[in-house]
């Protein structure tokens, strides 16, 4: 009888739990495969809205892989990865307190896919001990609902799960203020106590990749700059 009921067990969990984390799987592909189309006509627009400006603002988009793409604005560079596992809300985050949720628990589950800021040098010139910085993460459920949870505007843009369906309208939002943030988001002097002291390694490195730390927050660590991403 034990097991029996253990083998029915494993037949409900995959009835249930994993056709639910393959469809959020195949949503959170669709929805960067969206977010890549999206960056595509972002790109070709901004060629036609500034053709008339200086040449030296330059950008560009590629896409790095299946999980992957990067677009570069100015001097700046907006990485954007899907994460190819599926993840659960803990039961203390606010989501599972929402009826959406508990009327289906399988509603908790979700895909990530991140939005990171870096300096276009950091890549440019293999500054390895550079540092760049979450702004945003999108979380995907089965059905196609979502949330952002991050700096600034994603704080509060798009929080309620039960509601919102992920379209393109949504992502060129969501991605446009990304940018915004990024562009925005201005390179701080660091503090002189911090780079008072220099090893003669890095010194040697200086001349072929300019290789001291650089962020654009540098002195402050990654938990004081995301003090508001939940």
């Amino acid at each position: 009888m034990e097991a029996e009921n253990s083998r029915k067990r494993i037949i409900e969990l995959l009835s249930t739990k994993s056709v639910a984390k393959h469809e959020v799987y195949k949503n959170t592909l669709k929805t960067f495969n969206m977010i890549k189309d999206h960056m595509q006509e972002f790109t070709l627009d901004l060629e036609k809205q500034l053709s008339d400006f200086d040449q030296k603002i330059r950008f560009s988009f590629r896409e790095k892989g299946q999980f992957e793409m990067e677009f570069k604005v100015a001097g700046d560079l907006i990485l954007v990865t899907m994460h190819t596992n599926v993840f659960e809300f803990p039961k203390s985050h606010a989501v599972r307190q929402n009826s959406y949720v508990k009327d289906d628990p399988m509603r908790a589950y979700s895909g990530i896919i991140s939005i990171y800021n870096f300096l276009a040098d950091s890549f440019k010139y293999n500054r390895l001990n550079d540092v760049g910085y979450l702004i945003g993460r999108i979380f995907i459920n089965k059905d196609m609902h979502f949330i952002v949870e991050g700096k600034r505007q994603f704080g509060f843009l798009f929080n309620d799960l039960s509601s919102q369906v992920i379209d393109q309208n949504n992502i060129k939002i969501i991605m446009e203020a990304a940018i915004q943030y990024a562009i925005d988001f201005d390179l701080l002097v660091p503090p002189y106590n911090q780079v008072q002291t220099v090893s003669v390694q890095e010194m040697n490195n200086i001349t072929s990749s300019i290789s001291l730390k650089t962020g654009k927050s540098l002195g402050f660590n990654y938990k004081a700059l995301s003090s508001d991403i939940k």
